[in-house]
């Protein structure tokens, strides 16, 4: 990564060590090959329950600054998300700067399978956003430390909207007495790989379902398919609706939204859904939304490469997504009888599953 950039001139290296200390990180790579255009940034935030499994993400950021705010950020909700899960994983993220669509090659992404093969292990890469499993294949060419391969666990998007349909029903529980989504309004906001599978459970159990997308051939074949309808992005939030399902880029509960939103549920698959996790996860409560925390419901991804780097069947990582579903009633519980924040629980439950096993063991 060309540091004399757009990093030196937001952040200074002391800065960047001071950032890292603040989140836990254990270990953060940067790399860059002229040769292939790659630029990536892989973050290791915790290796205590085992070696750090997380997707990469290909993203066109602004600048390098975001990217390595979005990868410290990505990494250390894996850290929460595989304890909560009950995974003997640690946390790690990896982002590649630039347009999926237009840059990916087979040498970009062999090149960035040799930086994760030079962790030893410490790092296992998956698919995220703007990777495919078949791009995940190319990556597995340079190194043995990567899952989600086709023919073996492949695709994860299916587990992980399986277990956000499950969370989101814990959540109508809850609120409504029942977990039935039948008549329920939801806005789904993204319909890629994840959110197409969300709709169509949603709309098989008979849920309204609104959607949006940034690509409009997308947006209209979901449409198409399962009868959603479908509303301009900037939009979405002035739906009238019982369910917000943020299943794109974080951030999107924030002082505006949270003004505009109708919902009394906010679960869905995207990361990092709170711009500022201590602000708007009391604002969220202080409202009476449900805000189910992002790395507990949308950890059916990570099961399903867990299946892979165990050996479980893929029965087995349906079955274990289906316990997501507990997961977040016994957080939604403990915040109501508490009064806290739901991610304030959920940090604590994931953070008490590390303590209990690390120990002192470095």
């Amino acid at each position: 990564m060309n540091t004399s950039n757009s990093i030196s001139a937001t952040t200074s290296v002391d800065g960047i060590l001071v950032q890292l200390t603040k989140m836990g990180h254990e270990q953060v790579l940067f790399c860059n090959d002229a040769k292939t255009g790659l630029k990536a940034i892989i973050a290791v935030h915790n290796t205590v329950l085992g070696p750090a499994l997380g997707g990469t993400r290909m993203w066109m950021y602004n600048n390098e600054a975001d990217a390595l705010n979005d990868v410290l950020r990505l990494s250390r909700g894996m850290t929460y998300k595989n304890s909560i899960s009950g995974l003997d994983l640690g946390g790690g993220k990896a982002v590649i700067i630039g347009d999926s669509r237009t840059m990916k090659s087979e040498a970009l992404l062999r090149r960035f399978g040799q930086f994760v093969n030079s962790l030893s292990g410490k790092y296992i890469t998956a698919e995220d956003m703007g990777i495919s499993p078949e791009d995940m294949v190319h990556v597995s060419k340079e190194t043995n430390y990567v899952v989600g391969l086709p023919g073996k666990s492949g695709d994860p998007s299916p587990v992980t909207a399986y277990g956000v349909y499950m969370g989101m029903k814990a959540c109508a529980k809850m609120q409504f007495g029942s977990d039935s989504l039948e008549g329920k309004t939801v806005a789904v906001q993204g319909v890629g790989h994840v959110g197409q599978y969300l709709v169509k459970h949603l709309t098989s159990e008979g849920a309204k379902v609104f959607i949006t997308d940034i690509h409009e051939a997308t947006l209209k074949n979901v449409a198409d398919t399962y009868g959603a309808t479908v509303v301009a992005p900037g939009d979405i939030y002035d739906v009238p609706m019982d369910i917000y399902a943020p299943c794109a880029m974080g951030a999107t509960v924030n002082d505006d939204t949270l003004a505009r939103l109708s919902c009394s549920i906010i679960s869905g698959a995207a990361n990092n859904q709170l711009a500022e996790e201590q602000k708007h996860g009391m604002a969220v409560m202080e409202k009476g939304i449900l805000y189910a925390p992002d790395y507990a419901i949308n950890a059916g991804g990570v099961i399903n490469c867990f299946s892979e780097v165990s050996g479980m069947s893929l029965d087995w990582a349906h079955t274990k997504a289906e316990e997501i579903y507990q997961t977040i009633y016994q957080i939604l519980e403990r915040s109501k009888n508490e009064g806290i924040p739901t991610y304030q629980i959920a940090n604590r439950m994931a953070e008490e599953r590390i303590e209990r096993k690390g120990g002192l063991n470095l």
